[in-house]
C-alpha cells in the first residue's frame, strides 16, 4: 500500500479544520496532480466518485510520516472511514492512479465517497 494520498478537499493543509491540523502538518507536499472522478459539493466538504471516464480532479499528493499507521488511524477517523467495516463508513480510502503534470502516473490512496458500490480489492 502506497502512503501517498492524493487530497482534494479539507485534508490539504491550507484549509483543514482545527480537529485534523496537527496531522495534515506532518504531512509532506509532493506536489499537483489530477485524478479521474466526479467531484461533489456535499456543503461542508467534497465528496469524490471514482470513475476513469471522468473528468480531472485537481488536487495534490502529499507523503505519509513514518511510520505512516499512526497518521492513517487520524486521518480515517476523522474521513468517518473504518478499516473493518467500510460498509458502514462514510468515506473510503482507496488506491489509485493519480497523474502528474509531466504526464506521468504513481499510485496513491484518496478518501472517496462511499456511495455502496465497493470493490474489495481496491479498498484499504
Amino acid at each position: 500500500m502506497p502512503d501517498i494520498l492524493f487530497i482534494y478537499g479539507t485534508l490539504h493543509p491550507d484549509r483543514a479544520p482545527a480537529e485534523i491540523a496537527p496531522v495534515v502538518r506532518t504531512l509532506t507536499p509532493l506536489g499537483p496532480a489530477t485524478i479521474r472522478g466526479t467531484l461533489l459539493d456535499l456543503g461542508a466538504y467534497p465528496g469524490l466518485i471514482l470513475n476513469p471516464n471522468g473528468p480531472e480532479v485537481a488536487g495534490h499528493l502529499f507523503a505519509l510520516p513514518e511510520p505512516s499507521a499512526p497518521a492513517w488511524a487520524l486521518l480515517d477517523a476523522y474521513e468517518d472511514f473504518c478499516p473493518d467495516d467500510p460498509a458502514a463508513s462514510l468515506f473510503l480510502r482507496r488506491q489509485t492512479l493519480a497523474t502528474l503534470p509531466d504526464g506521468s502516473q504513481t499510485l496513491c490512496l484518496v478518501y472517496t465517497l462511499n456511495h455502496r458500490e465497493t470493490d474489495p480489492e481496491t479498498l484499504y
